[in-house]
């Protein structure tokens, strides 16, 4: 897995909105809004960085090989959130499950094993992940 800060350079890019999944309105108007993605998507920027996925653990979850992750470090860890985390010496990407004596790590691929975290692992969520950005 790759990690990459956000860039502070500004860029904005014209912005639709209410695009029908329907049939188009030729009568509708379009917007001459603009939006900054970076503004949109990094609500912490001193604590947020990007990812780039690698695998496919978490491809249930719409999560794929290749995929950009938004990941904010100042974002409490949640039951069931989607985090980076780092077990014994690696990044891994998955669901957390918190328990009593225990945290499991869940993939979103039932391919790929659950894993269990007590306190003989050396573990840290590094960050909860706010945004996928994949390519079509």
């Amino acid at each position: 897995m790759k990690l990459y800060l956000p860039s502070d350079e500004e860029s904005t890019l014209p912005l639709v909105e209410g695009v029908k999944c329907g049939f188009p309105s030729p009568a509708e108007d379009f917007s001459d809004m603009r939006l900054n993605i970076t503004e949109e998507i990094v609500k912490n920027p001193a604590s947020t960085f990007y990812a780039r996925v690698s695998g496919n653990s978490m491809i249930n979850d719409g999560i794929g090989d290749g995929d950009i992750l938004v990941v904010d470090k100042s974002v409490d860890p949640y039951d069931g959130c989607i985090a980076i985390c780092y077990v014994d010496g690696e990044f891994t990407l998955k669901h957390v499950e918190k328990h009593e004596d225990h945290i499991l790590l869940v993939p979103g691929n039932k391919k790929y094993q659950t894993i269990r975290i007590t306190a003989d692992n050396h573990f840290v969520i590094w960050g909860v992940v706010r945004y996928v950005i994949k390519k079509l």
